[in-house]
């Protein structure tokens, strides 16, 4: 339990909730950009990171609307942010479905994709962006007592970071090597990442404890306004 006082968990949770707005508005634009560019260049990988992009923006607005909804001081609806997860993790597998069909597709086609100047730059200003944000939400949640919901949002963010990582090695390589083999391994990756969060939005790692549903957000002792 943290010690802060109630102004200044409500201080936090609302740099908490401006770290989750800032999320979600990334991620839509990085998502937006990254399938345009990987649908001109033939990148399954790209599409694949730009689809998981918005998949993360969906994740975003339910940290966004919990965390809205402390500092209304109401009760959120677990039950309704348990199915909205679900059907974030039902997208997530849909995405691995898809991008595997298009690594085998690309794979027996033996077609070769175009380089793509943006589809090396968005992974690489994501991994300059990821890392600050999800430390610094790991910072707010450390302040607010170990806060669940923002240390799962930061869980989230760190995972961008690897996908980031991994989609900007393999489009790399294949801009040095034009190996048209590298692309497809870089979206089978991209797939089983999807499977891992999309396991983990099925397991409610977001929701967390049946405890911390129905308590009141520490600080608050309870009362509403």
């Amino acid at each position: 339990m943290s010690s802060t006082g109630p102004a200044e968990r409500e201080r936090l949770t609302r740099r908490g909730l401006r770290l989750a707005q800032f999320t979600v508005a990334y991620n839509l634009v990085e998502g937006a950009v990254a399938i345009s560019a990987g649908l001109l260049a033939g990148l399954v990988s790209l599409v694949g990171f730009g689809l998981d992009s918005g998949i993360e923006s969906a994740a975003g607005v339910l940290v966004w609307l919990r965390l809205g909804a402390r500092l209304r001081h109401g009760e959120a609806d677990s039950r309704r942010e348990r199915r909205t997860l679900k059907a974030v993790a039902v997208t997530f597998f849909l995405l691995a479905a898809y991008v595997t069909v298009e690594v085998i597709r690309d794979l027996v086609a033996g077609e070769a994709p175009d380089s793509s100047v943006v589809g090396l730059l968005l992974p690489a200003t994501s991994l300059l962006v990821m890392p600050l944000l999800a430390r610094a939400k790991r910072r707010v949640a450390e302040q607010l007592g170990g806060d669940p919901l923002i240390s799962a949002d930061a869980a989230e963010t760190r995972i961008c970071v690897l996908l980031s990582m991994s989609t900007l090695l393999g489009l790399g390589l294949f801009a040095l090597t034009d190996a048209a083999w590298l692309d497809p391994v870089a979206g089978f990756v991209i797939a089983v990442f999807a499977v891992h969060e999309g396991r983990e939005a099925w397991q409610g790692e977001l929701v967390e404890e049946e405890d911390y549903d129905h308590e009141p957000a520490p600080g608050s002792s309870g009362a509403r306004r």
